[in-house]
């Protein structure tokens, strides 16, 4: 069982406004009883803090780091440059282009540099928690239970919403 209260995942964002988008990977996690810490580190404004978080976050116990930005997005990619952990990247719709432009500049990492991309927004954060629940339940059987009932009542709840 993993213990709540001990950060397993970390979630950082550009700003406190990408907040109401991330939150959505904090929730679910919540829901897995995964512990997770949340920060707000800017590629462009702290990247020497980037860059330290990143870099000791393995040692502070974090399993795998979320990361949202929005406009060029950066912060993932800059994440993923300093750690060996599991980056997953949520673009953030913070520009005029809804997001598009996040969602273009996290996905096209080079090769080497992986980020694995969710979709824009709220839907991607939510998704961004449940893939850090589905590797984290490769080692916590606890987790692979929570996982499993999840999908369970997710494929349930589709199957009584048929149309007659």
């Amino acid at each position: 069982m993993t213990n709540a209260s001990k950060p397993l995942v970390g979630i950082i964002m550009g700003s406190k406004t990408d907040l109401e988008n991330m939150s959505a990977a904090s929730e679910v996690l919540s829901e897995f009883e995964i512990g997770c810490e949340l920060r707000i580190l800017s590629a462009h404004r702290t990247p020497a803090a980037v860059a330290e978080y990143a870099s000791s976050a393995h040692q502070r116990g974090l399993e795998i780091l979320i990361a949202g930005a929005g406009g060029a997005a950066h912060l993932p990619g800059v994440v993923a440059a300093n750690t060996l952990l599991p980056v997953i990247g949520v673009p953030i719709p913070s520009t005029s282009l809804n997001g598009m432009d996040s969602l273009l500049s996290i996905v096209q990492m080079p090769r080497g540099i992986p980020v694995a991309t969710m979709a824009i927004g709220k839907p991607g954060a939510a998704n961004a928690g449940l893939f850090a629940a589905a590797i984290l339940a490769l080692k916590y059987p606890a987790v692979q239970e929570k996982l499993s009932a999840f999908r369970a009542k997710r494929r349930q709840e589709a199957l009584d919403n048929q149309i007659p």
